[in-house]
């Protein structure tokens, strides 16, 4: 099935009339919402990147964009992605992808050597600071403040 592919400004005043704690999560529900109307699709198929996701947090929780640009793309019948207009679309790795690139990670990394002493890790400690030789003298008592007394009535 072909990609269908739109551009929309999706407004996100509608945030801003709840509480300010309240505001940014509230524009990503909106967002949500945008797409299920606009792009017919279902609430757990709507996927939305990184980037336009940084964009809405940028400001902190209480100050999300007024509208922001999005560039949604609906792939084989039901999911539906929001970039933003700019962004570069990478294919989404899929969960044995990721499980595989770990593992090949962890073959790279060479396994540390155990052959030293158990007396060599003592040896390599950090040497401990040395300690101050004089102390700093005693500061001069002051003399106590006599409070004054106010004439109110």
């Amino acid at each position: 099935m072909a990609k269908l592919e739109r551009l929309y400004t999706i407004p996100l005043g509608d945030a801003f009339k709840v509480s300010r704690d309240k505001r940014t999560p509230r524009a990503v529900k909106l967002i949500r919402a945008f797409i299920i109307r606009h792009m017919k699709a279902k609430d757990e198929r709507v996927v939305i990147s990184e980037e336009l996701n940084k964009l809405l947090w940028e400001r902190s929780i209480q100050k999300p964009p007024r509208r922001v640009k999005v560039r949604l793309i609906k792939e084989d019948g039901e999911t539906v992605r929001a970039y933003l207009p700019d962004e570069k679309i990478t294919e989404p790795k899929k969960a044995g992808e990721k499980k595989e690139e770990k593992k090949e990670a962890k073959k790279e990394t060479p396994a540390p050597a155990a052959s030293k002493p158990a007396s060599a890790p003592a040896a390599s400690a950090k040497p401990e600071a040395p300690k101050p030789a004089a102390a700093k003298a005693p500061e001069p008592a002051k003399a106590p403040v006599q409070a004054q007394k106010s004439d109110r009535k």
